[in-house]
């Protein structure tokens, strides 16, 4: 028998997928658990346009995502810090201080958890940090640590 997924189920697929099981599966489990329905030509129509949906926000998604990838490379990120008399900074340079920097420079909110250092920021001078958007859409950007 035929079903579409409503929600995950391991070891079976994903929401809005259309799968084969058996039908004591489908009639005793998924469908009472509101896990699946059955794929009548209606079901199959609705899902067909709640995919068609799902891409056209993604596609939305991509095209902002861009653009904040385009705003993010287009000159380094400055970040100010207070050093000592032979160039070495106090402390280190943060996640947090670097999306602060970018929140006020290129004017996009970029969670810390998302900004990964790719060196020890504890001099100045350039350095790069890698952002991970999810989805495998990840961007390098150049940061200059400069004095306060």
């Amino acid at each position: 028998m035929q079903v579409i997924l409503i929600q995950d189920v391991n070891n079976l697929g994903g929401a809005n997928e259309l799968v084969t099981v058996k039908n004591g599966y489908a009639r005793n489990f998924l469908i009472p658990q509101k896990l699946a329905v059955e794929a009548s030509s209606s079901n199959i129509k609705q899902l067909a346009e709640r995919l068609k949906q799902i891409k056209k926000k993604e596609d939305k998604m991509l095209a902002e995502l861009s653009k904040v990838v385009a705003a993010l490379q287009s000159g380094p990120v400055t970040i100010g810090a207070k050093t000592g008399n032979t160039g070495k900074i106090f402390g280190s340079v943060t996640t947090v201080q670097v999306a602060k920097a970018i929140r006020e420079q290129k004017g996009y909110e970029i969670d810390r958890r998302r900004i990964q250092l790719l060196d020890d920021i504890k001099e100045l001078g350039s350095f790069k940090a890698k952002v991970d958007f999810g989805n495998g859409n990840e961007t390098e950007i150049s940061l200059e640590i400069v004095a306060e």
